[in-house]
């Protein structure tokens, strides 16, 4: 599995009004069913509000490489357009091996 955070700041509210757009555009929906989307996510950070961040999973490689060459890409990067966002990403891959026991310890389940 990989988890993609992307980072969208603006300013004036446009990283905001950014995933709003592409909530009632669709668009989101579309991403979510797509073979290999595990998760696609818009949060609000709350020390700083021209920033949002997309948690953004899939099961693999290839399933990411078909959503960049989706006609779906080209409606995002207007949009990223049209509000003048910049971004930043963080790249996770997961290790299948879970929590480890210690770490348990301080989560409630």
């Amino acid at each position: 599995m990989i988890t993609l955070n992307l980072y969208y700041t603006g300013k004036n509210g446009c990283a905001r009004a950014f995933a709003e757009e592409m909530v009632r555009s669709g668009i989101v929906t579309s991403i979510r069913a797509e073979d290999g989307n595990l998760r696609y996510e818009y949060f609000f950070p709350m020390d700083d509000p021209e920033t949002v961040l997309l948690i953004d999973q899939w099961r693999d490689q290839a399933a990411i490489d078909r959503h960049h060459a989706s006609a779906m890409m080209g409606q995002i990067a207007a949009l990223r357009e049209k509000y003048d966002l910049h971004m930043t990403v963080d790249r996770f891959i997961s290790d299948d091996s879970g929590l480890p026991e210690k770490d348990l310890e301080f989560i409630k389940l």
